[in-house]
């Protein structure tokens, strides 16, 4: 399948992997609508982008913004058949008995809740007209513990069980639901976990970490017949027969 003529809608689409994706896709032909709270920095990349974009501002921990972006994109361009659930936070890094409640809540909110607001949202119009690919960005950090990051682990980890459960229920109708781990990459997000001091993580040089139009490139892939091998599984970018298939080996 080819994303020439594809609605694609990409969460967390100000920056780092989510920019990359908006770029990637646009560039593959797709038509891209673009979500993150920074209306401004949405609304810069949708002028790079040109016609085939359009900037959505919304907060993915509220469910009924999430629910209004589709509504949006549906009424643009009368359908939708990718989603891709990028939008993640890691602030505060901090130790269990340190960290603020709510601080934490709230990375709970947009990692793990945000992805599932994504999904209901989208089933809707891909239900109705068939089918749809749904894409998660997963982590490393959703299958192992990393020091001062329990809320980013446990929402991974969640995050990663909703995919399934994502595909458990709805393959059966057209549904192709799939996560990626794309490994450690340099994005703003790597500036914020280097700043902490905290864990092996934030130890790794700056050159240690792949480019976000890495994991861009791949879930462009993953929405190709090539992928559908992987339909209801994780894709590790860290796996070289994967960066082979991708094409950034």
């Amino acid at each position: 399948m080819s994303v020439e003529g594809k609605v694609v809608l990409i969460t967390g689409a100000s920056r780092g992997i989510g920019a990359a994706a908006a770029r990637a896709f646009a560039a593959g032909g797709a038509r891209v609508a673009l979500t993150a709270r920074s209306a401004d920095s949405l609304g810069q990349l949708a002028a790079e982008i040109g016609e085939q974009a359009l900037a959505v501002p919304c907060d993915v921990a509220r469910y009924w913004e999430v629910a209004a972006a589709v509504d949006a994109v549906v009424g643009t361009w009368g359908r939708l058949d990718v989603l891709v659930g990028n939008a993640g936070a890691i602030e505060p890094i901090a130790h269990m008995a340190d960290v603020d409640p709510e601080e934490w809540s709230r990375v709970i909110d947009v990692n793990l809740k945000g992805v599932f607001h994504g999904m209901r949202a989208a089933l809707r119009p891909m239900l109705a007209q068939g089918g749809g690919t749904i894409l998660t960005v997963s982590s490393g950090a959703a299958h192992n513990p990393v020091e001062a990051w329990s809320h980013y682990c446990a929402s991974k980890a969640g995050a990663a069980m909703l995919t399934s459960c994502l595909d458990l229920e709805y393959r059966g109708r057209g549904i192709r639901a799939m996560g990626l781990s794309p490994g450690t990459v340099a994005t703003e997000m790597q500036r914020e976990i280097k700043r902490s001091g905290i864990n092996p993580v934030s130890q790794l040089n700056w050159d240690d970490h792949i480019p976000p139009e890495w994991p861009a490139e791949a879930l462009v892939w993953m929405c190709g017949a090539d992928a559908d091998e992987f339909v209801g599984q994780e894709v590790s970018l860290r796996d070289p027969a994967i960066r082979s298939r991708v094409g950034v080996a």
